[in-house]
Protein backbone atom coordinates (compact mmCIF):
# COMPACT_ATOMS: atom_id res chain seq x y z
CA UNK A 1 0.00 0.00 0.00
CA UNK A 2 1.10 3.47 -1.26
CA UNK A 3 2.12 5.60 1.87
CA UNK A 4 3.31 8.36 0.50
CA UNK A 5 2.26 12.18 1.53
CA UNK A 6 0.44 12.47 -1.77
CA UNK A 7 -1.71 9.04 -1.51
CA UNK A 8 -2.54 9.90 1.87
CA UNK A 9 -3.70 13.35 0.79
CA UNK A 10 -5.58 11.83 -1.98
CA UNK A 11 -7.28 9.69 0.36
CA UNK A 12 -8.67 11.61 2.75
CA UNK A 13 -9.51 14.21 0.08
CA UNK A 14 -11.72 10.90 -1.33
CA UNK A 15 -13.15 10.79 2.45
CA UNK A 16 -13.47 14.21 2.41
CA UNK A 17 -15.70 14.15 -0.45
CA UNK A 18 -17.72 10.85 0.81
CA UNK A 19 -18.21 12.50 4.15
CA UNK A 20 -19.67 15.61 2.37
CA UNK A 21 -22.15 13.94 -0.23
CA UNK A 22 -23.41 11.47 2.13
CA UNK A 23 -24.08 14.21 5.00
CA UNK A 24 -25.47 16.25 2.15
CA UNK A 25 -27.94 13.80 1.02
CA UNK A 26 -28.81 12.92 4.85
CA UNK A 27 -30.03 15.96 5.86
CA UNK A 28 -33.32 17.90 5.03
CA UNK A 29 -31.67 20.90 6.32
CA UNK A 30 -28.19 23.05 6.36
CA UNK A 31 -27.06 25.93 6.72
CA UNK A 32 -25.28 28.74 4.16
CA UNK A 33 -23.74 31.88 5.01
CA UNK A 34 -23.08 34.30 1.89
CA UNK A 35 -19.59 35.46 1.60
CA UNK A 36 -19.74 38.74 3.41
CA UNK A 37 -22.60 38.04 5.88
CA UNK A 38 -22.55 37.59 9.35
CA UNK A 39 -25.05 34.95 9.83
CA UNK A 40 -26.19 31.69 8.50
CA UNK A 41 -29.86 30.38 7.13
CA UNK A 42 -31.11 27.38 7.19
CA UNK A 43 -32.26 26.37 4.11
CA UNK A 44 -33.97 22.86 2.73
CA UNK A 45 -32.13 21.42 -0.16
CA UNK A 46 -31.22 18.21 -2.66
CA UNK A 47 -28.07 16.84 -3.17
CA UNK A 48 -27.67 16.89 -7.08
CA UNK A 49 -24.77 15.91 -9.84
CA UNK A 50 -22.26 16.29 -7.40
CA UNK A 51 -23.73 20.13 -5.59
CA UNK A 52 -26.11 21.11 -2.80
CA UNK A 53 -29.27 22.61 -4.96
CA UNK A 54 -31.96 24.96 -3.48
CA UNK A 55 -34.50 27.37 -4.41
CA UNK A 56 -35.56 30.44 -3.29
CA UNK A 57 -36.96 33.87 -3.27
CA UNK A 58 -40.72 34.21 -5.09
CA UNK A 59 -42.94 32.25 -2.24
CA UNK A 60 -40.20 29.73 -1.99
CA UNK A 61 -37.77 30.49 1.00
CA UNK A 62 -35.56 33.90 1.13
CA UNK A 63 -31.57 33.11 -0.50
CA UNK A 64 -30.68 36.76 1.23
CA UNK A 65 -27.18 37.23 -0.23
CA UNK A 66 -26.72 34.33 -2.49
CA UNK A 67 -25.71 35.40 -5.63
CA UNK A 68 -24.89 33.38 -8.73
CA UNK A 69 -20.94 33.93 -8.98
CA UNK A 70 -20.07 34.56 -5.19
CA UNK A 71 -19.08 32.35 -2.08
CA UNK A 72 -20.86 30.65 0.74
CA UNK A 73 -20.00 28.42 3.81
CA UNK A 74 -22.30 25.90 4.14
CA UNK A 75 -22.69 23.78 7.32
CA UNK A 76 -24.43 20.02 7.19
CA UNK A 77 -25.51 18.98 10.44
CA UNK A 78 -25.94 15.72 11.37
CA UNK A 79 -29.38 13.60 10.87
CA UNK A 80 -29.30 11.13 13.84
CA UNK A 81 -27.73 13.85 16.70
CA UNK A 82 -28.56 17.45 14.71
CA UNK A 83 -25.33 18.84 15.85
CA UNK A 84 -22.91 20.18 13.15
CA UNK A 85 -21.33 17.30 11.29
CA UNK A 86 -19.14 19.42 8.27
CA UNK A 87 -18.73 22.04 7.17
CA UNK A 88 -17.32 23.80 3.33
CA UNK A 89 -16.29 26.44 0.91
CA UNK A 90 -19.01 26.67 -1.41
CA UNK A 91 -18.83 28.85 -4.76
CA UNK A 92 -22.85 29.52 -5.62
CA UNK A 93 -23.78 29.22 -9.42
CA UNK A 94 -27.27 30.62 -10.56
CA UNK A 95 -29.05 28.19 -13.23
CA UNK A 96 -30.78 29.54 -15.79
CA UNK A 97 -34.57 28.68 -15.87
CA UNK A 98 -35.76 25.89 -17.91
CA UNK A 99 -31.75 24.75 -19.03
CA UNK A 100 -30.96 21.40 -18.95
CA UNK A 101 -29.08 21.90 -15.32
CA UNK A 102 -31.98 23.99 -14.15
CA UNK A 103 -34.52 20.75 -14.87
CA UNK A 104 -32.17 18.25 -13.42
CA UNK A 105 -32.24 20.30 -10.14
CA UNK A 106 -35.80 21.13 -10.09
CA UNK A 107 -36.69 17.42 -10.68
CA UNK A 108 -34.71 16.50 -7.54
CA UNK A 109 -36.02 19.48 -5.42
CA UNK A 110 -39.61 18.89 -6.75
CA UNK A 111 -38.77 15.27 -4.54
CA UNK A 112 -38.01 17.17 -1.35
CA UNK A 113 -40.84 19.88 -1.24
CA UNK A 114 -43.02 19.38 1.02
CA UNK A 115 -46.66 21.24 0.98
CA UNK A 116 -46.08 22.85 -1.86
CA UNK A 117 -49.44 24.91 -2.83
CA UNK A 118 -49.08 23.91 -6.43
CA UNK A 119 -47.61 20.60 -7.21
CA UNK A 120 -48.87 20.54 -10.32
CA UNK A 121 -47.59 23.90 -11.90
CA UNK A 122 -44.77 24.08 -9.34
CA UNK A 123 -41.61 23.93 -12.15
CA UNK A 124 -43.47 27.02 -13.85
CA UNK A 125 -43.91 28.73 -10.94
CA UNK A 126 -40.27 27.95 -10.17
CA UNK A 127 -39.50 29.75 -13.44
CA UNK A 128 -41.19 32.95 -13.33
CA UNK A 129 -40.62 33.51 -9.59
CA UNK A 130 -37.71 31.70 -8.42
CA UNK A 131 -34.24 31.52 -8.19
CA UNK A 132 -32.52 28.30 -8.22
CA UNK A 133 -29.00 27.83 -7.29
CA UNK A 134 -26.09 25.46 -6.95
CA UNK A 135 -23.76 25.27 -4.04
CA UNK A 136 -20.49 23.49 -5.39
CA UNK A 137 -18.13 22.27 -3.08
CA UNK A 138 -14.84 24.88 -3.57
CA UNK A 139 -11.37 23.74 -3.05
CA UNK A 140 -8.37 22.21 -4.94
CA UNK A 141 -10.18 18.46 -4.56
CA UNK A 142 -13.78 19.72 -4.96
CA UNK A 143 -14.23 18.93 -1.23
CA UNK A 144 -12.01 21.19 1.21
CA UNK A 145 -13.71 20.65 4.41
CA UNK A 146 -13.56 23.54 6.94
CA UNK A 147 -15.09 20.93 9.43
CA UNK A 148 -15.38 17.41 9.90
CA UNK A 149 -15.62 15.16 12.91
CA UNK A 150 -12.24 14.95 15.04
CA UNK A 151 -11.75 19.06 13.16
CA UNK A 152 -14.25 21.39 14.58
CA UNK A 153 -13.74 24.71 14.96
CA UNK A 154 -13.80 26.41 19.02
CA UNK A 155 -16.39 28.92 17.77
CA UNK A 156 -20.27 27.95 18.73
CA UNK A 157 -22.18 29.29 15.81
CA UNK A 158 -24.29 31.01 18.41
CA UNK A 159 -26.21 33.49 16.69
CA UNK A 160 -29.01 35.57 18.23
CA UNK A 161 -32.69 34.97 16.61
CA UNK A 162 -33.92 36.84 14.45
CA UNK A 163 -36.71 39.28 15.40
CA UNK A 164 -40.46 38.43 15.25
CA UNK A 165 -44.04 39.29 16.66
CA UNK A 166 -44.21 35.55 18.07
CA UNK A 167 -44.06 35.20 21.87
CA UNK A 168 -43.16 32.20 23.86
CA UNK A 169 -45.81 30.41 25.64
CA UNK A 170 -47.49 32.34 28.73
CA UNK A 171 -47.72 29.62 31.97
CA UNK A 172 -51.72 28.49 32.06
CA UNK A 173 -54.12 30.13 34.50
CA UNK A 174 -54.09 28.60 37.54
CA UNK A 175 -57.86 27.75 37.78
CA UNK A 176 -57.83 25.94 34.27
CA UNK A 177 -56.83 22.16 35.38
CA UNK A 178 -59.94 22.28 38.16
CA UNK A 179 -61.28 23.68 35.32
CA UNK A 180 -60.62 20.89 32.82
CA UNK A 181 -60.84 18.41 35.57
CA UNK A 182 -64.83 19.32 35.82
CA UNK A 183 -65.01 18.38 32.25
CA UNK A 184 -63.86 15.11 32.48
CA UNK A 185 -65.89 14.00 35.42
CA UNK A 186 -69.48 15.46 33.99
Amino acid sequence: MDRTPAAAATADDFLDRALLEEAAKKSGLLWVRADGQEHGRALWHAWHDGAVVVVGDGAEQPLHGLTGGAGATVTVRSKDKGGRLTGWPARVVELAPRSEAWQGAVEELKGKRLNAPDTDAITDRWARECRVLRLEPAGAAGAELTERPGAMPEDPHVAAPMPTPATTRRPIPAGLPKLLLKRRKG
